[in-house]
């Protein structure tokens, strides 16, 4: 499937767009890069183009640190005219899908206070103890053994696992640091319990993204930074996929990616 070369656009007729209906881009080391400053990548030229041609689009993305109504600040402040709703974040769906198992669910967080933001705007009640329905696992730059000895002990007592999302890395400010992933693992292991992960590359993200659409995965493509999130997730979900190169991986060369695009704003090239 892969058709060009390391370090190239794809020639317009291998990667022709305009019979897409939904595309889906992932945020950091796509749109920009760090958490508190970011820096512009690119995404003006793309999501006006999209809107002139009349296309859908989401932002589909793993950030479990930051809230929807943060990230829609940072993309307007960038002079990307993206819009609230278009943006769905691991940690929204996560706590869409907690009240779609739970309820109205106690937590145990491992994660920082945008993911405990989201959890407590749709009714979920956090919990410091060692009892509760859901330990929900986010990225956590304060991590500390304590928290994840206790977080295995919630989980060792009946609570199940739900990670935002396992990523291993994530592109940073300064380059591509350590996601949540490692945690996720730790804490499988230590409670012998199997995460239920709603963010890429589990293929659950991208379902619930063209349930949301009312499209058909033929008709979507993912633009991410990642091979083994973005590409991964889109594969398993039945959706073409684009490399973005400004982020982690550097080439799509023998992966399912239909193309390379060395900036976001290339694509409106082809479409």
């Amino acid at each position: 499937m892969k058709e060009i070369g390391f370090g190239r656009s794809a020639p317009r007729g291998k990667m022709d767009f305009r019979r897409k209906e939904l595309f889906l881009f992932d945020l950091d080391g796509v749109f920009y890069k760090g958490k508190e400053k970011p820096a512009k990548l690119g995404g003006s030229v793309a999501i006006r183009a999209l809107r002139a041609k009349g296309k859908r689009f989401f932002i589909l993305t793993n950030n479990s640190t930051d809230t929807v109504d943060t990230l829609h600040r940072n993309l307007l402040a960038l002079d990307i005219p993206v819009r609230r709703e278009e943006i769905l974040t691991s940690i929204m769906l996560t706590a869409e899908y907690m009240t779609e198992r739970y309820g109205r669910a106690s937590y145990f967080l491992v994660g920082e206070a945008g993911f405990d933001a989201e959890l407590r705007r749709l009714g979920h009640r956090r919990v410091h103890g060692t009892r509760a329905d859901v330990v929900a696992i986010g990225l956590d730059r304060f991590i500390s053994y304590e928290k994840l000895d206790v977080a295995a002990k919630v989980a060792r007592k009946g609570a199940d696992l739900v990670a935002s999302h396992a990523a291993m890395t994530y592109m940073s400010g300064s380059g591509p640091a350590m996601g949540p992933g490692p945690i996720v693992r730790a804490l499988e292991s230590a409670s012998n319990k199997k995460a239920t992960v709603i963010g890429k590359p589990s293929p659950l993200m991208f379902r619930i993204a063209l349930k949301k659409a009312g499209c058909r995965a033929g008709v979507a493509v993912m633009l991410g930074d990642q091979l083994d999130t973005d590409v991964a997730g889109a594969t398993r979900a039945g959706i073409d996929s684009v490399l973005v190169l400004t982020g982690v991986s550097r080439s799509a060369e023998g992966t399912p990616a239909i193309g390379e695009l060395k900036n976001v704003d290339e694509l409106s090239k082809y479409i």
